[in-house]
């Protein structure tokens, strides 16, 4: 195993570097990983890394994996997306001893690295998905709610993103991850059970902290998952507020989620989407939310919030934090969400702030 070494995959990608910023503001060296050589170097030198600074050249997922099993990091952090198809691959080259951090928002890819969980504990690694603001945004409040109480019998949680959009390519990672949550259509655990719904069938009107009104609308989503399995509850729901609340959009993504179905149109969308350039717009809100709302049989509710900044910024924040903490022999071995794996105070090492939590609902 090499000591302490933290691998970014994709590291000249927006997150990759946003993630590789955050540990070097830890004051840790990350090694950067990617497809050319040129880009890597001047990431490196964009990070202020000294010249002979660790980068390693891989074409692709498969050739990461090679490298991975070879040079034995302690923490991968996979940043490349289309996460339902790399992270398996990606943190088997991991095993055993190291660990594997990924930013996937898409259920399928959750189940997908959740399979792997009694290898990795055989393995002694820690597998952990999810590791952004949406997920532990809204997780880490239900496990602070959950704490030391019986198990609740409905849970539904609420992701508020606020994020500042940079002028460039939009990326495959994040067309990836937004085109099959779509795909996947709508989905809702009833009865412990992963159910269909119709897609943005559900939406629900919030007041932020601060006052804000704001519709949020009901999507599958990593943070379905992740609150299900935090909290244990049978009845879990997930919404987002980046989906158009209006009734036409909402009219028409069923339709929209059959098409993305068929292959060749999914993969058509992802490849020109990626290629699209993005315009350099601010944060449409101050700050970024997560929300839970939790009942229990006996008729008490209970909900919370938790406050961020910048939502890409929080991300960042909390796949370095995972990584830096993993490096340091700290979570559970096993496939995990982030706060199943470092608590939910996580949140707070990243730059979150609970705020009203544990408060009655009405």
């Amino acid at each position: 195993m090499t000591q302490n070494e933290i691998w970014i995959l994709g590291a000249t990608g927006r997150v990759g570097q946003a993630v590789a910023r955050q540990i070097v503001a830890a004051g840790d060296v990350p090694v950067l990983v990617g497809r050319n050589a040129d880009r890597l170097r001047k990431a490196a030198a964009d990070l202020g890394l000294t010249t002979d600074s660790k980068t390693v050249v891989a074409s692709g997922p498969e050739a990461m994996a090679v490298e991975i099993t070879q040079q034995r990091p302690a923490v991968v952090v996979n940043t490349i997306g289309n996460y339902a198809e790399s992270s398996v691959l990606l943190a088997r080259a991991c095993m055993p001893g190291g660990h594997y951090v990924d930013q996937a928002n898409d259920p399928i890819a959750f189940q997908r690295l959740f399979a792997l969980h009694d290898e990795a504990v055989s393995a002694g690694s820690t597998l952990v998905t999810g590791a952004g603001f949406g997920v532990v945004g809204t997780e880490s409040i239900v496990a602070r709610l959950c704490e030391d109480r019986p198990v609740p019998s409905r849970v539904r949680v609420d992701a508020v993103a606020s994020t500042a959009v940079d002028e460039g390519l939009l990326g495959a990672a994040l067309v990836t991850g937004i085109v099959d949550i779509l795909a996947m259509g709508g989905r809702r655990f009833d009865d412990g059970r992963l159910v269909k719904t119709r897609l943005g069938g559900d939406v629900h009107q919030l007041t932020l902290p601060d006052g804000e009104r704001l519709a949020s609308v009901e999507v599958p989503s990593g943070e379905l998952i992740a609150a299900h399995r935090v909290s244990g509850a049978p009845s879990v729901a997930a919404t987002s507020g980046l989906v158009p609340a209006s009734l036409a959009v909402r009219a028409a993504l069923p339709l929209l989620s059959a098409i993305l179905r068929i292959a060749v149109v999914r993969n058509f969308v992802v490849e020109r989407m990626s290629k699209m350039t993005g315009k350099a717009a601010p944060r449409p809100r101050l700050h970024t939310w997560g929300h839970a709302v939790i009942a229990w049989s006996d008729g008490t509710a209970r909900e919370g919030w938790l406050r961020a900044d910048d939502a890409m910024d929080f991300t960042a924040a909390v796949s370095a934090q995972t990584a830096l903490q993993l490096a340091a022999g700290k979570g559970m071995t096993g496939a995990h969400t982030p706060s199943a794996a470092l608590g939910a105070d996580l949140a707070i090492a990243a730059g979150g702030d609970f705020v009203d939590v544990g408060l009655d609902s009405h």
